[in-house]
């Protein structure tokens, strides 16, 4: 399978192409460009180990501006100038940082992404973002910058843990669940039961539609301030969640949780009297995802509602007087909904966190 598409832009239009070896490919296409890859692929990639190559571990406490700082002085030290290219080989974390690297060193040089995490592929490789943490607040700092190219190699996804592939999925779950289309029908398709975790070839199914999905997201709200802030659903619970269990619960999987929290408040508010069919559909599958994680029940006996609260209560999307959150209504699509920072909000929102470490365990 081979497909290439373009991602409208007010910054720059930029591609996405998707295929089996297309790291090889494009690395022979960039012999003068710098790498910043995970230590880890580096390290298990003979073709990546060159002087050019910066390597950072890939850890939640490497997303840091100390970390981008040292990026760009090893840049500077290898010689990289305004007419350089980055080119990104990593997850989550590596693209935070070159994101925000890029956008900044020199006033912003040009650089490609090539995901190798599932989650990477179907979801946070689109749209530009960078999110870095400060101190004690997650996410707190960022800008977007998309890249010249986005390029994933499907032969990555063979090697991943089963933990990373089910994070991916439900995030593209999340991503087709969110749009008016019938792309969550399209991904239960694909998807059934929670299966095709070792299905290559369904898995770039699966990419494909998630990032086509996104695409009209990112076209159509590209700095996040209409229907893209949809896309957080199970976020502001799931960043809770990561904070709450020491990050022993990864981020996919998280947001993956968050849904289901999402889904048990909006019962408990009374947006619906009835459960709709399609939230019914993505609780089902979420929970099928979720069961196959191997340690999750272990994170969910140490996790702490209180913490949990603490971390929900700075997420960076909420307002001073009040929680967004985002929803399902009554016709089973999501909407932003603003809750009032009072004490029965607090107790219904530590009822959710409360009846998540039950029902998960």
């Amino acid at each position: 399978m081979s497909v290439s598409f373009d991602i409208r832009s007010s910054l720059r239009s930029y591609g996405v192409r998707i295929g089996h070896g297309t790291l090889r490919t494009h690395l022979a296409a960039q012999r003068d460009a710098f790498l910043l890859c995970d230590a880890r692929i580096a390290a298990a990639q003979p073709a990546l180990r060159t002087e050019r190559c910066i390597t950072i571990e890939a850890d939640e406490s490497r997303k840091t501006l100390t970390t981008v700082a040292e990026v760009i002085e090893r840049l500077r030290e290898l010689g990289a100038n305004r007419q350089s290219t980055l080119v990104a080989i990593g997850g989550g974390i590596v693209q935070d940082v070159a994101t925000f690297v890029a956008s900044t060193y020199m006033r912003g040089i040009h650089w490609s992404y090539l995901p190798t995490t599932l989650l990477g592929m179907v979801d946070s490789c689109l749209g530009g973002k960078s999110s870095i943490n400060v101190g004690r607040f997650k996410n707190i700092a960022g800008n977007y910058f998309p890249p010249w190219e986005i390029v994933i190699d499907t032969a990555f996804c063979a090697s991943l843990p089963s933990t990373q592939r089910i994070a991916g999925l439900c995030e593209a779950a999340k991503i087709c669940f969110a749009a008016r289309t019938d792309a969550f029908a399209r991904y239960l398709e694909l998807v059934p039961d929670a299966g095709a975790l070792d299905d290559t070839a369904r898995l770039g199914a699966v990419i494909e539609l998630s990032l086509r999905t996104k695409q009209t997201f990112v076209e159509d709200d590209e700095f996040d301030r209409g229907v893209r802030l949809l896309l957080n659903f199970g976020h502001t619970f799931g960043h809770a969640l990561e904070a709450a269990s020491g990050f022993a619960i990864s981020h996919g999987v998280a947001v993956g949780i968050g849904t289901l929290a999402a889904l048990d408040l909006s019962t408990r508010i009374g947006l619906f009297s009835n459960v709709p069919d399609r939230a019914r559909l993505l609780a089902r599958h979420m929970l099928a995802l979720l069961s196959q994680v191997p340690d999750l029940p272990a994170a969910l006996a140490t996790f702490d509602v209180n913490a949990a609260m603490r971390a929900f209560n700075v997420d960076k999307k909420h307002r001073s007087d009040a929680y967004a959150l985002i929803l399902i209504g009554a016709d089973g699509h999501l909407v932003r909904h603003l809750l009032p920072r009072d004490h029965a909000t607090v107790t219904q929102l530590e009822a959710t966190f409360a009846q998540l470490k039950d029902s998960l365990q």
